[in-house]
């Protein structure tokens, strides 16, 4: 896999397909130096083909006992047909397996995917933050009774002047657990967020209490204040999720 690193070459970098949001306006890369591993490796079709090709036992590698070990051991998700192993999702549907992960960062989605049986796998990648990104497509080459989704176009939203005082009233930490902590600084008249791991990123107002990113697509941040005005927790909506962190001092 000579295509894929953490710190690309002046070659790979030359090669490096830009990012762009929901609405393909180009983004910044995010290079997550805390953990890289979340999202800061980058590759190529060809080498993720290779990957899925060990995986299915079309070439040979040391490292297939470990992979078949990492099929073995599931855990229910609590949604239906679906199951995790580890780093892989594994999806019972139509009498076959599929074992599956997905990713994305601002500006990419990524979708690989393989049936065992079969011994037939799938790599999906695109330069564009979309909401639902190429996970339907990967599912529906590998069973096509499996639906593609109807195109969504992405929310529109729309900026609007606030007093910038207020940006000190949000300014602080929000945690969300003991690891995972939200940063919101301001930068003059300019608010940024920071989660654990991840790049600072600008937010825009909608409202006096609620902010948007334009560097990933369908999130937000509302802000909760008391009685006398103080900030006391934001929640982060994405993915269909409602995610409350509390403000720390």
């Amino acid at each position: 896999m000579t295509s894929t690193a953490i710190t690309l070459s002046p070659a790979l970098r030359a090669r490096l397909a830009a990012g762009h949001s929901a609405t393909l306006q180009p983004v910044p890369n995010w290079d997550l130096p805390t953990l890289a591993g979340a999202g800061a490796l980058r590759s190529s079709t060809n080498d993720l083909l290779a990957f899925l090709a060990a995986n299915l036992g079309y070439v040979q590698s040391p490292l297939a006992p470990a992979m078949a070990a990492m099929r073995a051991v599931r855990r229910p998700t609590g949604i239906d047909n679906l199951q995790i192993a580890l780093g892989w999702h594994v999806l019972a549907a139509h009498g076959r397996e599929i074992v599956w992960h997905n990713g994305g960062t601002g500006g990419y989605r990524t979708f690989i995917g393989f049936d065992p049986a079969a011994r037939t796998g799938v790599v999906v990648l695109s330069n564009a933050g979309t909401a639902a990104g190429p996970d339907d497509i990967g599912r529906h080459l590998l069973d096509p009774e499996l639906p593609l989704l109807q195109p969504q176009p992405p929310a529109t939203r729309t900026e609007v002047a606030i007093d910038p005082k207020l940006y000190d009233v949000y300014a602080g930490r929000y945690r969300f657990t003991p690891a995972i902590v939200l940063a919101i600084t301001r930068t003059e008249n300019r608010l940024f967020a920071q989660l654990t791991g991840q790049p600072s990123f600008e937010i825009f107002p909608e409202s006096e209490k609620r902010f948007f990113l334009k560097v990933v697509v369908d999130a937000q941040l509302t802000f909760e204040t008391d009685a006398a005005g103080k900030a006391t927790a934001v929640v982060l909506h994405q993915n269909g999720l409602d995610q409350r962190a509390s403000r720390v001092e």
